[in-house]
């Protein structure tokens, strides 16, 4: 029962719906989290650790960035469910279309530092 609440209670948030929403397209390092939604890094990372967490996001260290993407084997029945839900979402399309312009980037370009990409 607990994990659960714990999965509806990190879908209740509409960031998180969004990083889904991106991630359903393709993996993202937090630098594209956060071009794509518009949004720090703090905020960014925050909340793909609590979908990380709650067992909705892989996660895998290429180089200096942490990449992100679904595990569709965990819930498939509710990623697809919000797959479904914001394909015709007018913010999701346009949070996928910056996601296609947002770029992995180094030291001094978007992030800050290294631990800024992780």
């Amino acid at each position: 029962m607990r994990q659960l609440a714990k999965v509806f209670k990190a879908l209740s948030d509409e960031t998180r719906l969004r990083i889904l929403n991106l991630l359903v397209e393709r993996e993202c390092c937090v630098c594209e989290v956060m071009q794509a939604l518009d949004i720090s890094q703090t905020r960014a990372s925050r909340n793909l650790s609590i979908l990380y967490n709650t067992g909705f996001l892989n996660a895998k260290r290429s180089g200096m960035w942490v990449l992100y993407s679904l595990d569709k084997e965990q819930y498939p029945l509710i990623l697809e469910l919000i797959k479904k839900s914001l394909q015709s979402n007018k913010e999701g399309a346009r949070d996928r279309e910056k996601l296609r312009q947002a770029e992995r980037v180094g030291l001094n370009n978007v992030c800050a530092s290294k631990a800024s990409c992780n």
